[in-house]
């Protein structure tokens, strides 16, 4: 699939959204409490900042993995090995971006716990738009604030 990022804003009043795309047999527009509908997880996470020093925050979401999975990635499940050349991009309303590896989150692999946070320290984050968290990073530099897309990409071949 050759689908680019698009943006999804938010104007006054409206809740964030952001695009889930790429090599998925169901692509979709997703809100906040959209991602109410999967399981929902804790982290407490100590990120350490180059300019504001160690941040402490609590985050609740689903695992970016399970939002994914039920998105339909384009390869075989079968064959383990078929997950390895996907890629995850991921995009915040800032311009921010980070890349993820299919393998950092499947169970079968890393099993890293990544949310698709819906709550920071207690507070909803539904017109700020969903974040990026991987608690297993000592930097914060991969947390994505206010998501505006994901995109899949199992393009990879070598």
């Amino acid at each position: 699939m050759t689908q680019s990022f698009a943006a999804a804003g938010t104007a006054a009043g409206q809740l964030a959204e952001f695009v889930l795309a790429g090599d998925l047999a169901r692509p979709a527009r997703l809100t906040v409490p959209d991602l109410l509908a999967w399981p929902q997880h804790q982290a407490q996470v100590a990120f350490e900042c180059a300019t504001s020093g160690t941040q402490h925050h609590r985050f609740t979401g689903p695992l970016l993995h399970d939002v994914l999975t039920d998105a339909g990635p384009a390869f075989d499940p079968v064959r383990r090995k078929d997950r390895l050349r996907f890629l995850i991009a991921v995009r915040g309303a800032d311009g921010h971006h980070a890349l993820l590896t299919w393998a950092e989150i499947d169970p079968d692999f890393g099993r890293a716990p990544v949310l698709l946070a819906v709550t920071l320290d207690g507070s909803p984050l539904d017109r700020a738009g969903a974040q990026l968290v991987l608690p297993q990073d000592r930097c914060g530099a991969r947390h994505i604030s206010g998501i505006n897309a994901i995109r899949v990409d199992g393009g990879y071949t070598a």
